[in-house]
């Protein structure tokens, strides 16, 4: 399965629902991963521009942007933003994919 890893800022009603309930928010998001079929791999808590990180396998791109959008929903988090993650082993036969196509495309005004 793919992975992405996501991060996410908690908006002051966020905030404010964990000071008033503290739980271990893992939990949460293993649920809405079990939904889709994915799973939880690593979830931080971070400090500086992202409060949380989560690494996730789920069965598509399109799982993980549903997700997203149905955290941003909750009103929980102002801002997530979920990147795709490859192997560095994966990544390389990208490369090798690229060099291919090196060449290929016409940038514009040329």
């Amino acid at each position: 399965m793919p992975i992405f890893i996501t991060y996410a800022t908690y908006s002051q009603d966020g905030v404010k629902g964990m000071l008033k309930k503290p739980t271990d928010r893992s939990t949460a998001v293993k649920k809405l991963l079990k939904q889709v079929g994915g799973k939880l791999l690593a979830f931080y808590m971070t400090t500086g521009e992202n409060d949380v990180v989560a690494i996730t396998e789920v069965p598509d791109g399109t799982d993980a942007v549903a997700i997203g959008m149905a955290v941003a929903a909750s009103g929980a988090a102002t801002k997530v933003e979920t990147v795709r993650a490859w192997t560095a082993k994966d990544f390389s036969a990208i490369a090798k994919k690229a060099a291919k196509l090196t060449g290929a495309y016409t940038p514009p005004g040329k």
